[in-house]
């Protein structure tokens, strides 16, 4: 090890596949593109069928240092990331979807970022590019209307409630610190998705901070989680319950319960716009214990119990 990658912390990349044999390649290729010295890779596969596992071990078998952890049952993506996050090193870590691309300067750039930082940071996010399959642009995470105007509006600090009342951060970009991850000992196995969860956990006890930078091409396609949600038969809304019920326990002030009712809210409509009733009876039951029913909420939430 050079004296540059002595002197800087392991950031550890936990590379997620699930059948991302069209894209793994642009992955990998982003990783060792990286400027940052001190990387500990982690190659995960979540049981691929469409030959991604031989892709993977063409990638170690090419770079002796990185490590692999082929599953042989799919156990989805909280899992398989915490089985890598048990066995890792790293004083940082990335959660990186094998469908999306590292810019070459994003760990050096967060990690920078985080060294301004005290402990109570336990993430550094930024802006990502929007791609498509082909890997042409789409567009920004953040919209700019105006010189110095982002939308949706990023929040730095304190945001437990901003995260209860709005989606405001590009899940890919996060850089997050393994003191947090462990904390909250890893992602919640039980959910179907780790994003929401570990934002409300996460934001309870440490401070976020954006970084103004595009470090991250995120790829939109149709097998991509963040597709599958609101649909008939939802797979992730039961999680997303769950998960409200959490932040409802970790609610401190009437503000964050504000908060947490416009969540609710969004949810309920949604749910019943997709014809997800039962879970739509579950959204309105968390806001009346949150006492934020408004007479739209009680129409939805009496048509959702009619209909489920």
């Amino acid at each position: 090890m050079n004296q540059a990658a002595a002197a800087s912390p392991v950031v550890t990349i936990v590379a997620l596949c699930y059948n991302h044999a069209r894209f793994v390649r642009e992955a990998l290729d982003s990783i060792r593109a990286q400027t940052y010295p001190n990387l500990e890779v982690w190659l995960v596969d979540d049981a691929s069928t469409d030959g991604s596992v031989a892709i993977l071990r063409e990638y170690a078998a090419a770079n002796p240092a990185w490590h692999t952890l082929l599953l042989p049952a799919n156990v989805g993506n909280c899992a398989a990331f915490n089985q890598a996050f048990r066995r890792a090193r790293g004083e940082f870590f990335i959660d990186f979807a094998t469908d999306d691309v590292l810019l070459p300067t994003r760990v050096a750039e967060q990690v920078a970022a985080f060294q301004q930082l005290d402990a109570s940071y336990g993430v550094v996010f930024t802006d990502a590019e929007l791609i498509d399959e082909t890997s042409r642009h789409v567009r920004y995470h953040y919209r700019r209307p105006a010189p110095g105007q982002l939308h949706p509006r990023p929040a730095s600090g304190h945001v437990f409630a901003e995260v209860l009342r709005r989606y405001f951060i590009s899940t890919p970009t996060m850089l997050m610190r393994r003191s947090t991850l462990a904390h909250l000992g890893g992602y919640d196995e039980t959910l179907a998705y780790e994003d929401f969860d570990f934002w409300v956990r996460a934001a309870r006890d440490f401070q976020f901070h954006f970084l103004d930078a595009v470090t991250t091409r995120k790829r939109l396609h149709p097998g991509a989680m963040s597709r599958r949600g609101y649909r008939p038969h939802d797979p992730f809304l039961a999680s997303t319950i769950t998960v409200c019920r959490k932040a409802l326990a970790l609610c401190r002030t009437a503000e964050e319960r504000a908060a947490l009712a416009v969540r609710l809210r969004w949810e309920l409509r949604l749910a019943v716009r997709w014809s997800n009733f039962a879970e739509a009876a579950e959204l309105y039951a968390l806001l009346r214990e949150v006492r934020a029913v408004r007479p739209l909420d009680w129409a939805l939430g009496h048509y959702a119990r009619l209909r489920r």
